[in-house]
């Protein structure tokens, strides 16, 4: 097994022991439950293949691994306020590099591609770094298909808009592109166009 296959196999592994399970469908129109946090990397890895298919692998582990063992970390273990939500969005990011790196170390990477696996993750360079734009894209790409119809249902439409448009902006215009192909339930649909109009 090379080092890539042992990373992302220890990375899977970390991933399947999330308590919160969903339900997917697979390739033979059935369905099956897994942990959810292995479907969200499964997601990333999904998008990332489409936008960047040679990609290098440092960015793949990355991917993989944006959200590792995030369960750990809930949201309430935070202040339910602003300040507190960009206290936990920052601690996860440094604990998930850090993870992130031990587990490609262990899988025979060199210090410096591992630093930089975790670098990625912290999403160092936004809008400077094509690798650090790219795993942006991925993750709103995996936001809007996967998160935004349960996302919406917490929250008045002009904080849905608002928040759209925030995503909106962090993308690349291929990344947007994307993003438009997205099959899309008709209200969800509705939202993402009028942010992306500005009405």
């Amino acid at each position: 097994m090379s080092k890539f296959e042992t990373a992302l196999r220890l990375i899977d592994e970390a991933h399947s022991r999330d308590p919160t399970l969903t339900t997917v469908n697979t390739n033979t129109n059935e369905t099956k439950t897994i942990p959810y946090e292995l479907h969200y990397a499964h997601q990333m890895t999904k998008y990332l293949n489409f936008l960047r298919p040679s990609a290098p692998e440092t960015l793949q582990l990355a991917i993989r691994a944006q959200h590792l063992r995030r369960w750990e970390v809930p949201r309430s273990s935070y202040p339910s306020t602003k300040p507190g939500y960009y206290a936990w969005r920052g601690y996860l990011a440094k604990r998930q590099g850090e993870i992130a790196e031990k587990i490609c170390l262990e899988a025979g990477y060199s210090v410096a591609e591992a630093e930089r696996v975790s670098a990625l993750i912290r999403k160092e360079g936004l809008k400077t770094d094509a690798d650090t734009q790219t795993l942006e894209d991925v993750a709103c790409l995996v936001f809007l298909e996967e998160q935004l119809e349960e996302f919406r249902r917490g929250y008045e439409e002009e904080k849905v808009v608002g928040i759209l448009r925030k995503t909106w902006a962090k993308m690349s215009p291929g990344g947007r592109e994307m993003a438009l192909k997205i099959e899309m339930e008709g209200d969800v649909r509705r939202l993402v166009e009028r942010a992306v109009s500005g009405v």
